[in-house]
């Protein structure tokens, strides 16, 4: 019995060392599933506070919203703009803004005032203010079975 009882002693020892190992390598994963779960939580709550503050953003960055911020302010709508030619010629005809209504958008086409609406004729919209500006051209595409430049 002698000759058994070290062996038994050294047995019973690193069983125990390793059931204690086990239990604390288990406790530390359950902290980082607990410390994951806290941060992905926190995750959801930063990304819904970011998502709340962009559309806080898109609504007064909304052209609506911009107008009615400005004439608070007390500012008015500017009118037709005026431009610097590099020979030092104005075009155009310059003129102090006034207040006027806000003029009611066309759902059609919001790029185009109603007639009569600013008092003076809209240019057609590929013609330019500036001369040696070749302006934007807004005309139709052409149709698609047309072919492009005659190839094939």
């Amino acid at each position: 019995m002698r000759g058994r009882t070290p062996f038994a002693v050294l047995v019973v020892t690193l069983l125990s060392a390793g059931l204690l190992g086990l239990l604390m390598l288990n406790t530390a994963l359950n902290e980082g599933a607990f410390t994951l779960s806290r941060l992905k939580k926190q995750t959801t709550e930063a990304t819904d506070q970011q998502q709340t503050l962009q559309q806080e953003i898109a609504a007064q960055s909304a052209p609506d919203a911009l107008e009615q911020r400005a004439r608070e302010l007390g500012m008015v709508p500017g009118g037709d703009p005026v431009f610097l030619g590099v020979d030092g010629g104005v075009t155009g005809k310059p003129k102090a803004a006034e207040d006027n209504p806000p003029v009611p958008r066309s759902s059609a086409e919001p790029w185009q005032r109603p007639a009569g609406a600013s008092g003076s004729p809209s240019p057609s919209p590929s013609a330019s203010a500036n001369p040696g500006d070749p302006g934007i051209d807004l005309a139709p595409a052409p149709p698609a079975s047309a072919p492009a430049g005659g190839r094939r």
